[in-house]
């Protein structure tokens, strides 16, 4: 056989893109793909989500829908987005638990570990820099992990990471909704990966177990209303007529993915970290489930200093105190009173607003809604 027709029986060398892909999982990651940067109808949704005033507060989220809607006008060069995604643990806290030091308040499990944005963006770049030297030529690369004007969950769609699901998250058939994402918007022209199929069906668990129903519709999220927002990015009061729902959740709201059939077929563990970026997402002891009495004591010292290095400083003092006092409330325990009394004559009115509401809570005797 010659030389020539040798060759020709050659499996084909993979593409630079699946390349890019492989390299993203050796580092670490658990789901690598790639999509275009162009609009479309997916990219679109979003102008119609902020008009009808779902965003609340987050002015951020319109302040650059530009770039949101079209990723050429945050990066003119851009023409593909390499997509990541990296699993994280389901919650360790049970609604209304108790420790030795009386209730608790539960975090949403992808927060109470160092600040996600960390992990992943220092390996992130890591991969950016891994894909410029295979592209074999000088690329522009821009990496965000949350932090951008980029629709990530759009193009994890487009990726293949997985399909947005009636909850507005990103959902693989094997890994579930649990997955952080993280975004490299590069100059490189990259094969694109088959986009994920929606595999949701008739399914409705996360719209009707939402515990202030912030679901309008399948797929869209009126944020105002979600307990991710009210106690991480609303800044003011809660409303009252979402205070009870909130439970003893004090910062996010892991409800939607908890009854998610998805999220039932993988277990804490199942995943090989060998990098050990999954370790350093696991909760602190501190934020494990942590005690609403101590959290009612915290100064703004002593805050910064439990908070440093993780997403729950996000809430800045007076939101997580804030929170703490609602959840006290919901408590009804007794025990909790000195506790929440102790802002009541903050300088505050937001804390003493607060903590007035969690007393008449505990004592049985609630404000006129």
């Amino acid at each position: 056989m010659s030389a020539l027709a040798s060759l020709d029986t050659r499996v084909p060398a993979p593409s630079l893109a699946r390349r890019i892909e492989s390299l993203a999982l050796t580092l670490g990651f658990d789901r690598a793909g790639i999509a275009s940067a162009l609009p479309g109808p997916d990219t679109a949704r979003f102008e119609d989500w902020l008009s009808r005033g779902y965003a609340g507060e987050m002015d951020y989220l319109g302040a650059r829908a530009a770039e949101r809607l079209d990723p050429a006008v945050l990066m003119p060069e851009v023409k593909s987005i390499v997509v990541v995604g990296l699993v994280y643990d389901p919650p360790a806290c049970d609604a209304g638990s108790l420790d030795a030091d009386g209730p608790t308040g539960c975090v949403a499990s992808y927060a109470g570990g160092d600040d996600y944005h960390d992990v992943l963006l220092d390996r992130l770049r890591t991969l950016g820099s891994g894909l410029q030297a295979m592209a074999d030529r000088p690329a522009v690369t821009r990496c965000y992990v949350d932090t951008g004007p980029v629709q990530e969950r759009v193009f994890a769609a487009r990726a293949g990471i997985g399909w947005v699901g009636k909850n507005t998250l990103v959902i693989d058939t094997r890994l579930g909704s649990r997955m952080l994402l993280g975004v490299i918007l590069t100059d490189l022209e990259l094969e694109p990966s088959e986009p994920a199929t929606d595999h949701c069906g008739t399914c409705r668990a996360c719209l009707d177990a939402c515990p202030t129903q912030a679901f309008p519709e399948p797929h869209v999220l009126d944020a105002t209303r979600c307990i991710s927002y009210t106690t991480i990015e609303k800044r003011g009061e809660i409303p009252l007529e979402l205070r009870s729902a909130q439970g003893d959740r004090i910062f996010g709201c892991d409800v939607c993915q908890d009854v998610c059939p998805w999220n039932r077929r993988r277990q804490p563990g199942d995943l090989p970290d060998p990098l050990v970026l999954r370790e350093r997402l696991a909760p602190r002891p501190e934020w494990a489930t942590p005690a609403l009495a101590a959290l009612l004591t915290l100064d703004e010292d002593s805050w910064q200093e439990r908070v440093r290095g993780t997403a729950i400083k996000r809430t800045r003092y007076r939101g997580l105190i804030r929170n703490a006092l609602v959840a006290a409330g919901n408590s009804g325990d007794p025990a909790l009173c000195d506790a929440v009394a102790r802002h009541m004559d903050s300088e505050d009115g937001l804390l003493a607003e607060h903590a007035r509401w969690a007393l008449e809570q505990i004592r049985g005797t609630p404000a006129a809604q």
